[in-house]
């Protein structure tokens, strides 16, 4: 008898450790769920997508107040302007055609518009705009060796802004996730940059910076 009940009590405990096991194996797949959906979003950040067009050097940068240019045309080199300032209200004084509206294009939009406004005068159909300089501040701060604000008289690329800061941290800086913040159109932008990929002859893509840029260098996580 004493066996009997034994087993018969052994039975009853399989049973109920089997039930308890089968409402278990839901909640661990439960938990393991949230574990992968919501663990990255605790460390993710919204990233800004780069086109093709702002990775060309300076050819996606908008004229401003204050830049130089040089202006020329190919076929036409009586025409040639160079050292030629964006007053401050936005406008260039250019032969022929008097004044034109520069500040606020890319150099290849004023190439265009320049295009049409002398298509008379040109035997070859090409014009040139370069910024021969152009002053503004960016700031670059994170593992670099010297963090702080840099006033420019040129275009610059992200890299080179952080070479103008001494350079990465050898022992501290994560190359391959350089941040580019950028306040444009009402909202602060997030450029991910791998910059070893250009360091190691991987890549040539830099980014130009835009006045007021700040680039960040955040440290490798070990």
């Amino acid at each position: 008898m004493k066996i009997h009940s034994t087993g018969t009590t052994l039975a009853k405990e399989c049973r109920e450790g089997h039930t308890r096991l089968d409402w278990l194996k839901p909640l661990a797949r439960l938990s393991a769920l949230v574990c992968v959906v919501v663990v990255p979003l605790a460390g993710c950040r919204t990233e800004t997508r780069l086109y093709d067009t702002e990775l060309v050097p300076y050819r996606s940068a908008k004229l401003r107040e204050g830049d130089v240019l040089s202006i020329s045309f190919p076929g036409s080199p009586n025409l040639n302007v160079t050292a030629q300032p964006i007053r401050r209200d936005g406008t260039i004084s250019l032969p022929l055609v008097n004044e034109v509206a520069a500040a606020g294009k890319t150099p290849a939009e004023l190439e265009k518009e320049l295009l049409k406004l002398y298509e008379k005068e040109l035997s070859s159909k090409q014009i040139s705009v370069t910024v021969q300089s152009s002053a503004y501040p960016v700031f670059v701060t994170g593992s670099v060796v010297r963090p702080g604000k840099i006033q420019v008289d040129r275009p610059i690329t992200d890299l080179e802004a952080i070479m103008e800061a001494g350079g990465f941290d050898p022992v501290k800086a994560n190359m391959r996730s350089v941040v580019v913040l950028r306040y444009e159109d009402g909202q602060l932008k997030h450029y991910i940059r791998n910059l070893k990929r250009v360091l190691e002859g991987k890549s040539s893509l830099l980014l130009p910076l835009r006045p007021s840029d700040i680039v960040y260098v955040p440290e490798k996580t070990f």
